[in-house]
């Protein structure tokens, strides 16, 4: 088997999600790899800025950028610690979660994309489309769909 020298991970926060960053920490840390910790997210409308302020209030901070994406790679990467991994890196990325990770594939030169099965055995999955079996039929590389959903 050839060893693995960077992973990309993708995660949403989720329980799935973050198994499939501990499965994928596992393994980059087995293999010496750089572990890189991907978060999609769409930059949110100024104008539903505005609106959840008024409601917020002095909470409004919460809302703004995309603090709950770095919220969600800072606790991927506690996990991918306590699993061992050591070379991370995190990359809060704009997008679909699909073209996202694919296109970080290609930047950093990944050797595989690691993802949960979250969405795969869906009704909606199945007639829409999920992440982890777009991503497998779009990907370039090799991808790890880690059972995390049963």
């Amino acid at each position: 088997m050839t060893a693995y020298r960077t992973i990309v991970v993708g995660t949403d926060g989720s329980d799935s999600s973050l198994k499939a960053v501990e499965k994928a920490a596992a393994l980059a840390t087995d293999a010496g790899a750089k572990l890189v910790l991907a978060c999609a997210y769409y930059p949110t409308d100024p104008k539903d800025i505005e609106a959840a302020a008024d409601t917020l209030r002095e909470d409004a901070y919460q809302i703004t950028g995309s603090a709950p994406t770095y919220d969600i790679l800072r606790t991927a990467r506690e996990r991918a610690q306590a699993v061992g991994a050591k070379d991370i890196e995190e990359r809060a990325i704009v997008g679909a979660p699909v073209d996202s990770l694919l296109t970080l594939i290609a930047e950093v030169s990944a050797d595989l994309l690691v993802i949960g099965n979250r969405g795969l055995n869906t009704l909606t999955g199945r007639l829409l489309g999920s992440v982890p079996s777009d991503a497998a039929r779009k990907s370039t590389t090799d991808v790890l769909i880690v059972h995390t959903v049963r």
